[in-house]
């Protein structure tokens, strides 16, 4: 059955983007704004300030999605294709984003704070001043990544590629 799903923007509540979605009426609502993300990401709409979180966006492809100041916090992107992705200053705090490529991707200013980033992919990303703090970068690749002024106090890089 089709629904329409509205994606907000974080900080107003307001309508950013509203999605005809194909999803059961009782599906979780983590599952209802991962459809609609997907289809607001093929349309190329414009979802700065979104308020995705929880959102299980697993295998989603979200590559040069314009995701600034989104709200991801706790998504589940894991194996999500983030590649050259816009998320500067993104609250992605708790995200589990393993395995997922984020290769190319901005993430400036960005909150990874207790993120599970095992095994993902950060080559070439901007992680300057962004916040990784007790994130776990286990066997990520880092090569060619920007992590000047980061936190990474507790972070866990065992593994991890440079």
């Amino acid at each position: 059955m089709k629904n329409a799903h509205n994606i907000t923007n974080r900080f107003t509540g307001s309508v950013i983007f509203t999605a005809e979605i194909q999803v059961a009426d009782d599906a979780p609502m983590a599952l209802r704004l991962g459809a609609a993300t997907a289809v607001a990401v093929a349309a190329k709409a414009d979802l700065r300030h979104a308020d995705l979180r929880g959102a299980n966006l697993r295998h989603a492809d979200l590559r040069g999605a314009n995701l600034r100041h989104a709200n991801l916090n706790c998504a589940d992107l894991r194996h999500a294709d983030l590649s050259d992705a816009d998320l500067r200053h993104a609250d992605l705090s708790d995200a589990d984003l393993s395995g997922a490529d984020l290769s190319d991707a901005d993430l400036s200013g960005a909150d990874l704070s207790g993120a599970d980033l095992r095994h993902a992919d950060l080559s070439g990303a901007d992680l300057s001043d962004a916040d990784l703090s007790g994130a776990d970068l286990s066997d990520a690749d880092l090569s060619g990544a920007d992590l000047s002024g980061a936190d990474l106090r507790h972070a866990d890089l065992r593994g991890a590629k440079s």
